[in-house]
């Protein structure tokens, strides 16, 4: 009867990782899958279409997040913006607002300000390219 229908999680393949030992300052925009367990001072930005970001327990961000989809079991000091979805593991910690089509929220896991539902149509697209390859940035 309830609880019977589960919609699973298709997350983009991780093809991204920053270590734990790595503390990133600056903006950092990515396509794929990232998994992160360091820092990241700056806002993290992936655009629609199957991009995922996980945060290990490990992993702390100081800005906002733009992705369409995110796993989150460390720290977000700042408002998350989830085209899709949002996953709110037990150690899950974030100091903002978290903007959502679709939450999963576990016990322990902490939203320090406002859950804001917004069906897909409604979440702000992201518009950001990824950066053209010029002739030398081109490795032989």
């Amino acid at each position: 009867m309830f609880g019977k229908r589960k919609r699973k999680f298709k997350h983009a393949n991780i093809t991204t990782v920053i270590g734990r030992e790595t503390e990133l300052v600056g903006d950092l925009t990515f396509t794929g899958g990232l998994h992160l367990d360091g820092t990241v001072k700056g806002n993290v930005y992936a655009a629609d279409g199957g991009n995922s970001l996980t945060v290990s327990e490990h992993g702390r961000i100081e800005g906002e997040v733009h992705v369409p989809n995110i796993i989150l079991n460390g720290v977000v000091q700042g408002d998350v913006y989830a085209s899709e979805r949002v996953e709110l593991a037990p150690k899950a910690r974030v100091s903002g607002n978290v903007y959502y089509d679709l939450l999963e929220m576990e016990s322990g896991a902490e939203v320090n300000g406002n859950l804001v539902h917004r069906p897909p149509g409604e979440t702000p697209k992201l518009s950001w390219k990824p950066a053209e390859t010029h002739e030398t940035d081109k490795v032989d």
